[in-house]
């Protein structure tokens, strides 16, 4: 056996042992880890019910050592996309290891038939898949906040109805709930009904609604519940003159919007649509041009 022939073999042993080692360790460690308690939780979106083994994995061996300042960062970074009740801060950052693993590993499978130039880029997967579900998390955040603040007028409307029909102000949220059109508002007033069912008060549920939130009109509307309900007024007066409010400040969004549509235009039309005509209008004068010699 050549010296070549010998040092190849060494590599492939070596190789061979660490990829075992890595498999006898991986095994070890997946025994260790406890079981699933989901009781009190809500079922993740579905990609990441396919990728839960792992999350669990990362999150348990490598999210449970993170700072307490660090976990409480994402503890409120999820909660203002709602998903506190999906994925507890530990097994979002195992969502963020996973995600950066495959992201490594796609990068391995396009390195051999990769350009040099994309290469490089390649090295950076791991860590956009790192970022990935976090920018997923800010995405469902913002359409969450338009998706309440669209809703928010309407379930106004629906508590100062029940209200003002004899009900309290936790069986007018129950019926909002009950009978409210689906979304994000409607799933924080069942969360508010689950917490004062489980010994938090009314006011204490509310204002942990407003800050998961963290709208003013939100804010708004439950300081002036608050307010109401310390001093003794009626809520139905209250409920009705904002929804007024928010349904007026939601019509002046709207306006706001259309009036800034055609100024955002003027960028395209520049680059894109303007540059185009004149070649449509150019074309055949330099092809006559051409034909007649001129050019």
């Amino acid at each position: 056996m050549s010296d070549a022939t010998l040092f190849q073999f060494l590599i492939a042993l070596g190789f061979g042992l660490a990829v075992a080692l890595i498999f006898f360790t991986v095994a070890t460690l997946w025994h260790k880890l406890p079981a699933d308690q989901r009781e009190n939780l809500d079922r993740p979106p579905r990609p990441v019910v396919l990728l839960w083994p792992f999350v669990r994995f990362y999150g348990y061996f490598l999210g449970n050592h993170l700072p307490v300042t660090r976990l409480q960062s994402i503890q409120k970074t999820l909660q203002g996309a709602g998903l506190d009740y999906v994925l507890l801060p530990q097994q979002f950052f195992g969502l963020q290891a996973t995600s950066a693993s495959i992201a490594f590993l796609l990068g391995l499978l396009l390195l051999p038939v990769a350009p040099i130039h994309v290469a490089l880029w390649l090295a950076l997967l791991p860590v956009g898949g790192f970022f990935y579900p976090l920018l997923w998390v800010r995405d469902t955040r913002l359409r969450r906040r338009k998706a309440i603040l669209k809703m928010l007028p309407v379930f106004l409307d629906f508590i100062s109805m029940a209200v003002e029909a004899g009900l309290n102000l936790s069986g007018a949220i129950a019926q909002v709930v009950e009978k409210g059109p689906p979304g994000p508002l409607r799933f924080e007033f069942s969360r508010v009904l689950r917490e004062i069912r489980a010994g938090l008060s009314r006011a204490d549920a509310l204002r942990r609604m407003a800050d998961r939130a963290d709208l003013d009109p939100v804010y708004s509307f439950v300081g002036a519940i608050i307010q109401a309900e310390r001093s003794g007024g009626s809520l139905g007066p209250v409920l009705k003159s904002m929804a007024i409010q928010r349904r007026t400040e939601r019509f002046q969004l709207v306006e706001k919007i259309a009036m800034e549509a055609p100024v955002k235009l003027v960028g395209p039309l520049v680059l894109f649509i303007f540059p185009v005509t004149f070649i449509v209008l150019a074309f055949p004068l330099v092809m006559k041009f051409m034909a007649q010699g001129t050019l």
